[in-house]
């Protein structure tokens, strides 16, 4: 669903695709090609959310600021199924691993934040880095065959969503 937050009222991109069991609220902005999938919530009522173009998100995930601290995301993210993000900046080509949490950081150009980590707030991670871990740690730069991977996942998802966007209706009765 989409919701308006008081005067606030999300801004999606025709292209962008928003499942109907997401909730988009507030101060939030799709750009082209991005995509919302199932039961994820963009809570922009305190600062801006903003996706960028061909980014996804992933099933289950949610999205959240904080006075002082909007959440950003660059071009081609991919977030992963049932991550949080919280006022935070997520530079283009990232990949957010499943069920991770970025508090408050500063995540660099492709990296690989792996599944389950936990990003404190106040972390700056540099690009195209490995972090794991709770608290999450930079592991190793990224090899390129994991550099491809990451860019291959975002591709699919772009895929997906034309599909979706062009051919996805809910079935009545159930």
């Amino acid at each position: 669903m989409i919701r308006t937050f008081g005067p606030h009222r999300p801004r999606i991109h025709p292209t962008a695709f928003v499942h109907d069991s997401a909730e988009v609220i507030g101060k939030v902005s799709l750009a082209a090609r991005s995509s919302v999938w199932p039961l994820c919530v963009l809570r922009g009522d305190e600062e801006p959310i903003v996706i960028g173009p061909e980014s996804n998100l992933q099933d289950l995930s949610v999205i959240h600021t904080r006075a002082g601290h909007p959440t950003v995301l660059g071009r081609r993210v991919t977030v992963g199924h049932r991550v949080v993000l919280h006022g935070c900046r997520i530079a283009d080509g990232a990949l957010i691993g499943m069920g991770a949490v970025v508090m408050e950081a500063r995540i660099g150009k492709e990296c690989l934040i792996g599944a389950g980590a936990v990003v404190p707030p106040g972390a700056v991670i540099a690009a195209r880095r490995l972090v794991v871990g709770v608290p999450a740690r930079v592991v190793r730069p990224l090899t390129p065959k994991e550099l491809r991977e990451v860019r291959a996942g975002m591709r699919e998802y772009l895929h997906l969503s034309k599909i979706h966007r062009a051919d996805s209706k809910p079935v009545f009765p159930r």
